[in-house]
């Protein structure tokens, strides 16, 4: 989904699977978010993620202001320093100016040395704790689905989980 302009409030509330970019939000967005990725342009309202349980979503902070309106009590907010997860970013804003010819995504691809650095992951805390599981057994050697069961087990023993399963 690509919107153009400010998408309300309650923006991807329950998204499981979605792909979406927009220019700003209102308050609650991403609320109950399961999956899918969101890509945040502008502003943002108010308790921003709440209850998020996975997914991804990438706000451009332009002016520093974004932690005050994220509400983390089950996600992170996180730097981005992988180029292939830039790589990823840009293309969905490029994505975004093909279809909507957006003056915003314009702007910030143009700029884009300068605007990935004010982008800002925000990813829950039970999913970067089971990706760092499942990239530790991975080093360990294992592969398949000794890897995955290995994983589960450290992450379904951490006492840091706060999903409570």
């Amino acid at each position: 989904a690509y919107i153009r302009g400010m998408a309300g409030e309650r923006f991807c509330v329950r998204n499981s699977g979605l792909e979406a970019v927009v220019e700003a939000v209102g308050d609650h967005c991403c609320e109950y978010m399961t999956g899918g990725t969101v890509v945040i342009l502008g502003s943002t309202g108010k308790n921003f993620a709440a209850g998020m349980s996975g997914g991804t979503a990438y706000v451009y902070d332009e002016d520093g202001t974004f932690e005050k309106r994220c509400n983390c009590q089950m996600v992170g907010r996180y730097e981005i320093d992988d180029e292939e997860e830039f790589a990823k970013l840009r293309a969905m804003i490029e994505g975004h100016h093909g279809y909507t010819g957006s003056s915003l995504a314009a702007r910030l691809l143009d700029g884009w040395q300068e605007t990935k650095s004010r982008f800002v992951k925000v990813y829950p805390h039970d999913y970067k704790r089971a990706a760092e599981a499942m990239e530790s057994v991975l080093k360990e050697g294992m592969a398949g689905e000794e890897a995955i069961m290995a994983a589960f087990e450290k992450n379904v023993h951490d006492p840091a989980r706060v999903s409570g399963n």
